[in-house]
């Protein structure tokens, strides 16, 4: 499909504000070090392990929730709190260091990231739409997933300086300036909304409203099969390797790599990330055995990566990481298509809380599965599930 010559401006700015606001979003200096300020301040491996599990909780219950806020009110408002949450949050953890303070933040980082699943993709999608560019959807959304995970290469890159310059507070403020400046880059993105095409009366309210963006979203997932099996093929496909990606520094350091060097095999994965999001036009042109060969092929190279018990088996990882990425991203694009609903945000935050709740699990079986066997054995076995999704796909009912 061809875009009018009049539009493409508009889409180049729908993509510029897009990529500006993933980087900006993952430019956050705290990343690499949050947890060795948890510890410095005297957190035991166990309070932080329940930090985590505030933060995918806060998540999980918001996830729903927000998307329908989005789709009742404003996704563009929505993108703009989302960062202003997680500032705060971080404020708190350096100027208030403790527990209770980073309990807090986690809770409204998460929350800041509940808000801003879903609504992205279906204010992006729903302006693509409008311009006649929906096909420019896999392009804009791989650019945007490789834009954050530069964010986040940016961020490991600069905290260390940084911290050596202020330490934490300087780190926390850097952190914080950046999602000040993400919600000002949210403040620019487009936002042309439609009243719903089938209202759902609410009793005593004939008006669209929250409830009814939930409805028309439960009702959308439970008659049409096509979008149930898509917000399942999301969880499915992201849920491991996202969880997978936590644990990516202690498999580094079981190669017997030393710490100073831990860094650059985790940069071989970033890379590898960001060639999968860049691969998302060509991906999409994958059919469903396609598809599934994709899923093998990554769970094999992550097995075999990690099974080296090598440095060089991180070249593996990055290539299998790079499918994830690609696998990932037309996931999302086979959901998006497959909505005709106007509760688009309301949808794929279901599809959200699918994985989130997919990556608690894995989380909890990691756990297991690692103090067996170690992190190697486990990396392979964890990733066997994605045989069965492959299966799945073959039968033709995703």
């Amino acid at each position: 499909m061809l875009v009018a010559p009049a539009r493409v401006p508009a889409t180049r700015r729908l993509a510029a504000t897009l990529y500006g606001y993933a980087f900006l979003t993952d430019l956050v200096l705290l990343y690499p070090l949050y947890v060795l300020l948890f510890a410095d301040t005297g957190l035991s491996v166990g309070q932080i392990s329940s930090l985590f599990v505030l933060w995918a909780a806060a998540g999980i219950v918001l996830e729903v929730p927000s998307g329908v806020w989005a789709d009742a009110v404003s996704r563009r408002l929505l993108l703009c709190l989302a960062p202003l949450l997680a500032a705060a949050g971080f404020a708190l953890w350096v100027l208030l260091p403790s527990y209770p303070a980073f309990a807090v933040g986690f809770l409204l980082w998460g929350a800041g990231g509940a808000l801003r699943s879903g609504a992205l993709e279906a204010l992006v999608f729903t302006e693509l739409e409008r311009l006649g560019a929906a096909d420019r959807y896999a392009r804009l959304i791989g650019r945007t997933r490789t834009a954050e995970v530069l964010g986040a290469v940016g961020s490991g890159v600069l905290a260390g300086p940084v911290f050596a310059l202020g330490g934490y507070l300087a780190v926390g403020a850097a952190s914080v300036a950046t999602c000040l400046l993400a919600a000002a880059v949210a403040a620019r993105f487009p936002e042309h909304r439609q009243p719903p095409a089938a209202p759902v009366p609410s009793a005593g309210d004939d008006e669209p409203g929250w409830l009814d963006s939930l409805r028309l979203g439960l009702r959308e997932v439970r008659a049409d099969r096509r979008v149930r099996a898509a917000v399942l093929l999301v969880a499915a496909v992201t849920a491991i390797w996202g969880g997978l990606d936590e644990y990516t520094g202690l498999l580094a350091a079981d190669t017997g790599m030393a710490e100073v060097g831990v860094p650059l095999l985790l940069l071989l994965v970033w890379a590898g990330m960001t060639v999968g999001g860049l691969l998302a036009p060509l991906g999409e042109r994958l059919s469903h055995s396609g598809y599934a060969g994709l899923l093998v092929f990554a769970a094999a190279a992550t097995a075999a990566g990690a099974l080296l018990r090598h440095p060089a088996g991180f070249v593996l990882l990055a290539a299998a990481f790079a499918a994830f990425q690609l696998a990932t991203v037309l996931a999302d694009v086979r959901l998006q298509a497959r909505i005709t609903g106007s509760a688009r945000a309301t949808v794929t935050s279901l599809a959200g809380m699918a994985t989130d709740l997919t990556i608690v699990a894995f989380y909890a079986g990691y756990g297991l599965l690692a103090g067996a066997m170690g992190n190697p054995a486990a990396f392979a076995v964890a990733v066997l599930p994605y045989l069965l999704v492959a299966l799945w796909l073959l039968t033709g009912r995703a």
